[in-house]
């Protein structure tokens, strides 16, 4: 195994008006990177992350890089429309919904009171290891949401159709799969001499038993993020159900229709003629026709969106509208006034406080892009079909 340093560097292909210093260091890393192919790709929702930007794109022949990926694998987004006519809901339904959705789904640190059940806790005994070193925890987090950025909300859209939005992800179980194989990439890395620029962009090769194990881990906190938003999803349609009086999913509750899609991940694909991992780290997928999820802050609109299959964003788009200030920086610079002022019209729970009780503006949609500058950036890669406003948000 040996990889040397290319001759100069990746080229850079973005939509971004600008990128931030922090993030233009990460970018400049990538672009170093003796083992990504083709170029750096990075979407309009761009910020600094852990090792690589979030809202970055990259490719590789030989390699997959957990940093790449992120420490919540598989976190990403479902929306599901209802056969109702949200002016339907009074202010009153709307605060009800909230309470209700909060007394079913576990959100924050909280877990489920009983073990969850799921057909894929047995393929994680079977074959992951770190997935099967965590299973009685991950059993008691399937189907809560989380905290951060992760949320529920009911919306509304051009048409005055009602829809419902998860963002959630694969929990602790994904980030401690992260985390051991990141460090496990790390040590091998050092061991080899590769030559990375970055250590948070230690690799591990495809064909590597170390490679394998972590595409099997990676792939099973996929399905267990897609199954926890499903669950999510089950439990703010009953809501609504409950507060209407009307049965409004009629096929089998494991089986209804949904859009979902991860934004954390990596998947094997053909570009610009070669089989390469893709790595979309806060990325989605939009191939032509693919129908997609693009959510603005909490206080903004969401886009649902299809795909336009562009070769050179290595066929992604944004994940959502992206940060413009870090959570603590949000809570510095925003007055209580202005962040309540940004959900004027929205039924929400206020604002929560940090370890010191200090006000935590660090979601408050200040902090975060203005989502239809994202959303015109990339007009070459995504079409819009919908447009969503919200109505009432549950926050972990």
């Amino acid at each position: 195994m040996k990889w040397g340093k290319k001759d100069g560097r990746l080229p850079v292909k973005s939509w971004c008006e600008d990128v931030e210093q922090g993030a233009m260091a990460q970018v400049d890393s990538l672009a170093e990177h003796p083992a990504l192919d083709f170029h750096v790709a990075l979407m309009p929702d761009c910020h600094q992350g852990y090792g690589m930007p979030i809202g970055g794109v990259v490719a590789s022949e030989s390699v997959v890089i957990p940093g790449a990926v992120g420490v919540d694998i598989g976190c990403g987004m479902r929306a599901f429309q209802l056969p109702l006519q949200a002016s339907k809901l009074s202010t009153g339904d709307l605060e009800q919904w909230c309470e209700l959705v909060r007394d079913t789904v576990p959100v924050g640190f909280s877990s489920l009171e009983r073990p969850a059940i799921w057909h894929g806790f047995d393929e994680a005994i079977d074959g992951c290891e770190i997935a099967k070193r965590r299973v009685q925890k991950a059993k008691t987090q399937l189907g809560t949401l989380g905290g951060g950025n992760h949320f529920i909300e009911l919306q509304e859209d051009e048409n005055g159709d009602a829809w419902i939005m998860v963002h959630s992800g694969s929990r602790n179980t994904g980030l401690q799969i992260a985390k051991h194989y990141n460090d496990l990439a790390k040590e091998l890395c050092a061991t080899w001499h590769a030559g990375i620029p970055n250590d948070d962009l230690a690799f591990l090769p495809r064909d590597s038993d170390e490679g394998r194990s972590y595409l099997m881990e990676m792939d099973w906190a996929l399905s267990y993020a897609k199954e926890n938003r499903r669950r999510i999803m089950r439990q703010a349609i009953g809501a609504v159900e409950e507060i209407t009086g009307r049965m409004l999913c009629n096929e089998d509750a494991s089986e209804y229709s949904a859009t979902d899609v991860h934004h954390n991940y990596a998947a094997m694909e053909n570009h610009f003629g070669k089989n390469v991992m893709v790595h979309r780290k806060g990325a989605t997928s939009a191939r032509r026709g693919q129908v997609g999820i693009i959510p603005g802050s909490m206080g903004t609109s969401s886009y649902i969106v299809k795909g336009l299959g562009n070769r050179d964003s290595f066929t992604s788009c944004s994940h959502g509208a992206g940060r413009n200030m870090g959570r603590k920086q949000a809570s510095r610079t925003l007055t209580t006034e202005e962040a309540n002022g940004a959900m004027t019209g929205i039924v929400f729970d206020g604002y929560g406080t940090d370890r010191k009780g200090n006000p935590d503006f660090g979601e408050a949609p200040q902090a975060y892009k203005d989502i239809d500058q994202v959303m015109e950036a990339q007009s070459d890669l995504v079409e819009i079909v919908h447009k969503l406003r919200p109505l009432a948000v549950v926050k972990g």
